[in-house]
């Protein structure tokens, strides 16, 4: 049996729909009042117990008889209604897991983090790898930093082994209305590009991301380590966009106006400052924050993961971007924000 915390989001859609290929069996964490039937068309089989990582009853329930079991922690928060959610879920949250779940004498738990901890890169060409340093962006950064700290420390005092898992922006089937918003910007020339849209972001196609979590949790030597898994190369934001530009024609006849929202980098710069100045009174603006890191490279290297796991990823962006659209195609609601207005 394998455990899946959040297995009712984004993430966890996608690893429990890999898990299901290499026949596991499945109990899923899902917050009361969920809707569950996509979990359940993809895993029919999955026992679902329904509660929060912050309320220990709950996670007694989760855990019970699990002795011996590895478990994905996929729940965090990315973009909250109060900046105090990033600490109480993705630090607080993750630590009652793993109390939990070594209180239950699990044998692993696979721990999502994130590229935030670690910020971003000095120089467009520079990669991020398990060495460099903490350098966290905003609190989202900081919550996961803290995080990783923490269980660092209870991991080297226990028999419970951890995995952390560094991800940057990824990407892919089940995805959230933000990124389907995207989307469409993209298809209307709205797409923003701050400065010469050279910096480089790491991304990991959902598939991917699923296949390198599965080997977290299956490789022995990885116990006790960081990995960044990602797909094989950065890509150029400019790239980005010319892909996805050129998936909505190409493959699904979307017509679009072939232009950019092109603006000096300095408009991320600003963003950034006024991004700081909200949250260090608790305040979250979405849009700002994204905005504040449009101009940034935040690119990673995958080479520890391909040594030490044996990861190799086997979906690249236009391919990834493809399979996007077509999922999105297939969801009435967010089909109808992509093809109304076709041009």
């Amino acid at each position: 049996m394998v455990l899946v915390t959040g297995a009712n989001g984004w993430l966890g859609l996608g690893l429990v729909k890999k898990l299901t290929e290499k026949s596991e069996k499945i109990r899923a964490l899902v917050l009361e009042g969920q809707n569950v039937e996509q979990l359940l068309a993809i895993a029919p089989d999955c026992e679902i117990v329904y509660g929060n990582v912050t309320d220990k009853s709950s996670l007694e329930k989760f855990f019970d008889g699990a002795k011996g079991a590895v478990c994905y922690h996929c729940v965090g928060v990315i973009h909250p209604r109060k900046v105090s959610e990033f600490k109480l879920i993705n630090t607080g949250g993750t630590i009652a897991v793993w109390d939990s779940a070594e209180s239950a004498k699990l044998k692993r738990i696979v721990i999502m983090s994130s590229n935030s901890p670690i910020g971003c890169n000095p120089h467009p060409d520079h990669l991020f790898d398990e060495n460099s340093p903490f350098n966290p962006y905003m609190g989202y950064g900081r919550s996961k930093m803290l995080m990783e700290e923490t269980i660092a420390k209870k991991s080297a005092l226990s028999k419970l082994e951890s995995v952390i898992i560094r991800a940057p922006w990824f990407y892919g089937p089940f995805q959230p209305p933000r990124q389907t918003e995207f989307f469409t910007m993209v298809r209307d020339g709205k797409a923003p590009i701050l400065g010469k849209g050279h910096n480089r972001r790491s991304m990991s196609y959902i598939d991917n991301l699923a296949l390198g979590m599965t080997l977290a949790g299956s490789v022995k030597k990885a116990a006790g380590k960081t990995y960044w898994i990602a797909d094989k190369r950065p890509y150029e934001m400019n790239e980005i966009i010319d892909t996805i530009e050129e998936v909505l024609e190409k493959e699904f006849a979307i017509k679009c106006a072939h232009k950019r929202l092109r603006l000096p980098s300095f408009i991320a710069d600003f963003a950034r400052v006024a991004d700081r100045a909200l949250q260090s009174v608790g305040l979250y603006q979405q849009k700002i924050h994204v905005l504040s890191e449009m101009n940034q490279t935040i690119a990673c290297s995958i080479e520890k993961a391909q040594k030490e796991l044996g990861y190799e990823p086997q979906i690249d962006l236009r391919e990834g971007m493809r399979r996007s659209i077509e999922w999105l195609m297939n969801e009435p609601k967010e089909r109808e924000k992509l093809v109304k207005n076709k041009r």
